[in-house]
């Protein structure tokens, strides 16, 4: 038996490392104000066509239901939010709303994303302003700093500052043009320079502005630094973007990066968009996003401005893991074990003294000899022993699992830091 290609089981250590970014990203979102919730998983196919289109269609998990209804998987969280918040006509705004759970696409299973995963999400939906994007970027960076993360960096631009470019390099503001150069700046982290140019070649485009497109996206740095190497005065929205870095510094958020490669591949963006990576990773953005009104304007609210940001789970865990911020195992539990039959009873009652006392601790309920005790033992930090010699004085010993150090611990400092007793 196997599961569909693309699809995993999550076992009892990769739960663990979810929960822990799930309760960090939630105790965030509310000191902020962000309001709680969890939309349908299942969307009516027109819903998630309305901005994509049938084109969607090859990213996403669809069929008919047994009301022959044609219905899909959410593929992010984006959608279904501002389809509900464009319904809420009398929803006090502006409105602040975050999520956290899985999602489908059916993309190419890749490291760190299979075609289930979970993602936060963070969108506020209300007049657009500034203040708005600057605390969406704000929380992010917060939310990155609370789980240790300390080598972020925010890359931030305008997508009408480069459509603006890209409109007098090519003397046009045809849509159709505009929407593949966007496409080919989005895959140069992808692909290489060569393979862009012959790509865009092949559909009729001149191999000189697509360089000059390139070579724009290239630019990146502080605000002294992008316009020492370029005449800002060309490009729309340019002031905008030097408002919301003074925002950001107001704020005391200072891992931000102007980078004019940043346009984020999604058609329903239409101002300021980001991406966040991690310097010691090669596993690409661990959180995007931007202004999107366009979509709330697609849902029919052409009065209801929106903005977000959305983080892959398994990524930034994949990341914490690389960089020994969390592990692979429940290494923070407690396994309490018994040296015979006779001390089974003893270690039940001191495994129930730690759960009271809110350690995580495992037992073995089957009677197993030491050695097997000790064998399933390996996701524990700790290990404690109850053995008769130790137990007459009215101690257990306590083993460190990770560097194999023993000790030996009275009864009644059970719950207290185990540390103290191994130096």
């Amino acid at each position: 038996m196997e599961l569909p290609r693309g699809m995993k089981d999550f076992e009892g250590a990769e739960n663990a490392n979810i929960e822990h970014v799930r309760s960090h990203f939630k105790k965030l979102s509310g000191l902020y104000g962000f309001s709680f919730m969890d939309p349908s998983p299942i969307e009516l196919l027109s819903t998630l066509e309305t901005k994509s289109g049938p084109a969607i269609r090859d990213e996403i998990y669809y069929f008919k239901d047994k009301g022959d209804r044609e219905v899909a998987l959410r593929f992010d969280f984006t959608m279904g939010l501002t389809r509900y918040a464009a319904s809420q006509k009398s929803m006090k705004l502006p409105a602040k709303i975050s999520a956290f759970g899985g999602v489908f696409r059916y993309d190419e299973p890749q490291k760190g994303r299979y075609r289930y995963f979970h993602q936060w999400d963070l969108e506020v939906y209300g007049k657009a302003n500034l203040e708005s994007e600057s605390e969406i970027i704000e929380i992010t960076s917060r939310l990155f700093d609370s789980l240790l993360l300390k080598d972020i960096t925010i890359d931030i631009n305008h997508r009408n500052l480069v459509e603006s470019y890209i409109n007098r390099v090519f003397g046009s503001t045809e849509p159709q043009l505009v929407a593949d150069i966007l496409r080919a700046v989005d895959k140069i982290a992808k692909k290489s320079k060569e393979q862009i140019l012959k790509e865009f070649e092949q559909k009729g485009y001149e191999t000189e502005k697509i360089e000059k497109i390139l070579e724009f996206s290239q630019i990146r740095g502080t605000v002294s630094e992008v316009e020492a190497a370029f005449d800002t005065a060309l490009l729309e929205s340019w002031d905008d973007l030097k408002a919301l870095i003074d925002s950001l510094e107001n704020r005391g958020v200072s891992n931000v990066r102007i980078n004019f490669g940043i346009v984020r591949g999604l058609d329903y963006y239409s101002g300021v968009v980001f991406e966040v990576f991690d310097k010691n990773s090669t596993l690409g953005a661990l959180a995007g996003g931007g202004r999107y009104d366009t979509l709330t304007k697609a849902f029919g609210r052409d009065d209801l401005g929106a903005t977000g940001v959305a983080g892959g789970v398994e990524r930034i865990i994949l990341t914490m893991q690389e960089q020994k911020i969390i592990s692979d195992k429940s290494d923070d539990r407690i396994a309490v074990l018994y040296i015979n039959e006779e001390m089974q009873k003893v270690a039940l009652s001191i495994a129930s003294l730690l759960r009271l006392n809110n350690i995580p601790t495992d037992i073995d309920l089957a009677g197993r000899n030491m050695k097997k005790q000790m064998d399933i033992a390996t996701n524990a930090k700790f290990a404690i022993i109850v053995g008769p010699q130790e137990l007459e004085n009215g101690n257990v010993v306590l083993k460190d699992m990770i560097n194999g150090t023993e000790g030996t611990i009275s009864l009644e400092k059970l719950t207290e830091d185990p540390n103290q007793f191994l130096v």
